[in-house]
């Protein structure tokens, strides 16, 4: 007898990655209130700071946008665009000013052809379709018995692990250049700089806790595989 996908034993694989995403998600949210209502004594908004680093880097194409919704922030490489949430575009908050760092440490990446950064843009359109993909594929194999088919699902899904792994050296690295860039440019006064660092690195545990729960998954997908090969042998 088949166990049914989402009500099998191996689902005990992903407890622990939900506590870690749980977690995570809460304490980012939680660091990111906390200093959202500390504001940097030198008066810099996040937009501010952002142009003020991109200038200093001579990066004067890469246009600031503001954009719709809270922690939404991101760099488009392709656009060059920097796009700074709502929560955070205005915000003179060392929070804000944090995570406007942190994605001018990713267009700073850009320019300088940050090696994992071109890996990771290069791997997008793979991981994305074997995030739409995977799931499928491996459910009409369990269900038509076809173990290719459910191989070529979990070797899809190896693609979205790879790309959560390659994802972490980036932002590891664009968070560090921020902080670097915060105290060298004088956005932040020295005393401030750990308050920042608090809330990039509880934004960096968002990043671990996907990769811990991709790699969960990858593993409850090998063992049902194996699994589904014991009873057919």
């Amino acid at each position: 007898m088949y166990y049914p996908f989402f009500f099998d034993p191996t689902f005990i694989l992903l407890i622990p990655a939900l506590i870690l995403a749980i977690w995570a998600q809460t304490k980012v949210h939680g660091t990111f209130q906390r200093y959202s209502t500390v504001y940097a004594r030198r008066g810099f908004r996040a937009v501010d700071a952002a142009k003020a680093i991109l200038d200093r880097f001579g990066l004067h194409d890469v246009a600031i946008e503001r954009i719709a919704g809270n922690l939404t922030d991101h760099y488009d490489p392709k656009q060059k665009v920097l796009r700074l949430s709502q929560s955070v575009y205005d915000s003179p908050s060392i929070a804000a000013i944090g995570v406007a760092a942190h994605e001018v440490g990713h267009a700073i990446q850009d320019a300088s052809s940050y090696a994992p950064l071109k890996i990771r843009n290069a791997i997008v359109p793979v991981a994305s379709l074997g995030s739409g993909l995977a799931f499928p594929l491996f459910f009409i194999g369990l269900l038509f018995r076809s173990p290719l088919l459910m191989d070529v699902g979990i070797l899809f899904f190896l693609g979205v692990l790879v790309f959560h792994l390659v994802t972490l050296p980036v932002e590891f690295d664009a968070s560090n250049r921020a902080l670097r860039l915060l105290s060298d440019s004088g956005v932040l006064m020295t005393d401030e700089v750990g308050a920042a660092r608090s809330v990039l690195s509880a934004a960096a545990l968002t990043y671990v806790a996907a990769t811990v729960m991709a790699a969960a998954q990858l593993m409850r997908l090998l063992v049902f595989r194996g699994m589904v090969g014991g009873r057919d042998k």
